[in-house]
């Protein structure tokens, strides 16, 4: 991902895992509560004269504030375009970047496996996804690695014995 040009990086955060601009998101937040709070008392005084029950009329009111939000989002969406482009098959493509993240699922407990391990539909999946060859390579040698550090640990005890 990477950030457009069109707001300076200063006035940039992340929220919740998103890029936002922070006057954008001001703005937005001015609007849900200027289009919830509207609908909610427009409802609430045109449904008072309506329901019989004013209880009734209150959490009907609230409804309409709830759509008020819904309303406002799909407001903001639109005046508000996205701060990030998402750029597919940048790390991807990379073997030094396949290599490292191979590496790193090795070391995890349980290993990679084997595709001999993998049930048919799985197997079918990483073949639509281009994905089999990268697992059908021989092993790394830092998958190997701790299969040889193991005999220097056990040399360390002889060697304290």
């Amino acid at each position: 991902m990477k950030q457009s040009s069109q707001a300076p990086s200063t006035r940039l955060a992340e929220v919740w895992s998103d890029t936002v601009d922070l006057r954008h998101l001001a703005w937005a937040i001015g609007i849900g509560i200027s289009v919830s709070v509207a609908g909610f008392f427009a409802a609430s005084r045109w449904l008072r004269g309506v329901v019989a029950s004013p209880e009734l009329a209150h959490a009907y009111a609230m409804l309409a504030g709830l759509a008020g939000c819904v309303l406002a989002g799909v407001i903001c969406a639109r005046l508000f375009p996205p701060k990030r482009e998402v750029v597919e098959h940048s790390a991807t493509h990379d073997p030094a970047w396949r290599a490292e993240v191979l590496a790193e699922l090795a070391e995890q407990p349980g290993g990679l496996g084997t595709l001999a391990d993998l049930p048919d539909a799985v197997v079918r999946e990483l073949k639509e996804l281009d994905l089999y060859d990268l697992f059908a390579q021989p092993a790394a040698p830092a998958a190997a690695s701790p299969a040889a550090a193991e005999p220097r640990r056990g040399a360390a005890k002889e060697a304290l014995a």
